[in-house]
Protein backbone atom coordinates (compact mmCIF):
# COMPACT_ATOMS: atom_id res chain seq x y z
CA UNK A 1 0.00 0.00 0.00
CA UNK A 2 1.31 3.45 -0.92
CA UNK A 3 0.31 6.43 1.23
CA UNK A 4 1.37 9.75 -0.30
CA UNK A 5 -0.52 13.03 -0.62
CA UNK A 6 1.34 14.38 -3.68
CA UNK A 7 -0.07 12.66 -6.78
CA UNK A 8 3.16 12.92 -8.81
CA UNK A 9 5.26 11.40 -6.03
CA UNK A 10 2.67 8.68 -5.44
CA UNK A 11 2.90 7.89 -9.16
CA UNK A 12 6.72 7.77 -8.97
CA UNK A 13 6.55 5.39 -6.00
CA UNK A 14 4.04 3.07 -7.66
CA UNK A 15 5.94 3.03 -10.94
CA UNK A 16 9.16 2.19 -9.09
CA UNK A 17 7.44 -0.73 -7.37
CA UNK A 18 5.86 -1.82 -10.65
CA UNK A 19 9.32 -2.48 -12.10
CA UNK A 20 9.30 -5.66 -10.09
CA UNK A 21 7.05 -8.62 -10.90
CA UNK A 22 7.13 -9.82 -7.28
CA UNK A 23 5.58 -6.60 -5.94
CA UNK A 24 1.99 -5.46 -6.32
CA UNK A 25 0.46 -2.19 -5.12
CA UNK A 26 -2.91 -3.17 -3.67
CA UNK A 27 -4.02 0.32 -2.70
CA UNK A 28 -3.04 3.97 -3.05
CA UNK A 29 -4.29 6.56 -0.57
CA UNK A 30 -3.55 10.22 0.01
CA UNK A 31 -4.33 10.88 3.68
CA UNK A 32 -3.61 9.43 7.08
CA UNK A 33 -7.14 8.50 8.15
CA UNK A 34 -7.79 6.65 4.92
CA UNK A 35 -4.46 4.86 5.36
CA UNK A 36 -5.55 3.56 8.76
CA UNK A 37 -8.90 2.41 7.39
CA UNK A 38 -7.41 0.68 4.33
CA UNK A 39 -4.65 -0.97 6.37
CA UNK A 40 -7.24 -2.37 8.76
CA UNK A 41 -9.36 -3.59 5.84
CA UNK A 42 -6.65 -4.96 3.51
CA UNK A 43 -3.87 -5.93 5.97
CA UNK A 44 -1.13 -5.28 3.37
CA UNK A 45 2.28 -6.90 3.83
CA UNK A 46 4.07 -3.60 3.31
CA UNK A 47 3.04 0.03 3.65
CA UNK A 48 5.05 2.91 2.21
CA UNK A 49 4.00 5.88 4.33
CA UNK A 50 4.76 9.59 4.09
CA UNK A 51 4.97 11.65 7.30
CA UNK A 52 3.41 14.90 6.07
CA UNK A 53 -0.14 13.81 5.36
CA UNK A 54 -3.50 15.53 5.61
CA UNK A 55 -6.17 14.63 8.18
CA UNK A 56 -3.69 12.57 10.22
CA UNK A 57 0.09 12.73 9.97
CA UNK A 58 2.06 9.64 9.07
CA UNK A 59 3.50 9.13 12.56
CA UNK A 60 0.06 8.95 14.16
CA UNK A 61 -1.27 6.91 11.25
CA UNK A 62 1.55 4.39 11.81
CA UNK A 63 0.69 4.12 15.51
CA UNK A 64 -2.91 3.30 14.64
CA UNK A 65 -2.01 0.98 11.77
CA UNK A 66 0.32 -1.05 13.97
CA UNK A 67 -2.50 -1.49 16.50
CA UNK A 68 -4.99 -2.75 13.90
CA UNK A 69 -2.64 -4.46 11.44
CA UNK A 70 0.51 -5.35 13.40
CA UNK A 71 1.66 -7.77 10.70
CA UNK A 72 1.95 -4.92 8.19
CA UNK A 73 5.52 -3.68 7.79
CA UNK A 74 5.94 0.08 7.44
CA UNK A 75 8.60 1.92 5.51
CA UNK A 76 8.46 5.66 5.88
CA UNK A 77 9.12 7.55 2.68
CA UNK A 78 9.61 11.19 3.62
CA UNK A 79 11.56 14.32 2.88
CA UNK A 80 12.16 14.71 6.63
CA UNK A 81 15.84 14.13 7.50
CA UNK A 82 15.83 15.12 11.17
CA UNK A 83 17.49 12.20 13.00
CA UNK A 84 15.16 12.65 15.98
CA UNK A 85 12.12 12.07 13.74
CA UNK A 86 13.77 9.09 12.08
CA UNK A 87 14.62 7.59 15.48
CA UNK A 88 11.05 8.21 16.71
CA UNK A 89 9.39 6.39 13.81
CA UNK A 90 11.85 3.52 13.93
CA UNK A 91 11.27 3.07 17.67
CA UNK A 92 7.54 3.21 16.97
CA UNK A 93 7.86 0.02 14.93
CA UNK A 94 8.67 1.14 11.39
CA UNK A 95 10.95 -1.28 9.58
CA UNK A 96 12.49 1.26 7.24
CA UNK A 97 13.03 4.91 6.47
CA UNK A 98 13.77 6.23 3.00
CA UNK A 99 14.53 9.88 2.43
CA UNK A 100 12.71 11.05 -0.69
CA UNK A 101 15.95 12.55 -2.00
CA UNK A 102 17.42 9.03 -2.00
CA UNK A 103 14.31 7.18 -3.11
CA UNK A 104 15.45 6.51 -6.65
CA UNK A 105 18.41 4.50 -5.39
CA UNK A 106 17.09 3.36 -1.98
CA UNK A 107 13.41 2.52 -2.36
CA UNK A 108 13.75 -0.98 -3.77
CA UNK A 109 16.74 -1.68 -1.53
CA UNK A 110 14.59 -0.78 1.47
CA UNK A 111 11.71 -2.94 0.27
CA UNK A 112 14.03 -5.93 -0.21
CA UNK A 113 15.66 -5.44 3.19
CA UNK A 114 12.37 -5.12 5.04
CA UNK A 115 10.74 -8.05 3.27
CA UNK A 116 13.75 -10.19 4.24
CA UNK A 117 13.36 -9.27 7.92
CA UNK A 118 15.97 -6.51 8.13
CA UNK A 119 15.68 -2.82 8.83
CA UNK A 120 16.72 -0.08 6.41
CA UNK A 121 17.51 3.63 6.86
CA UNK A 122 18.69 5.91 4.05
CA UNK A 123 22.12 7.40 4.54
CA UNK A 124 20.72 10.93 4.25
Amino acid sequence: MVVEDFPSYREFTCSTLDRRDDLQVVCEVSDGLEAVQKADELKPNLILLDIGLTTLNGVEAARRILLHAPESMIIFLSQETNPIIVQEVMSLGARGYVCKLDAESDLLLAVDAVLSGKRFVSSA
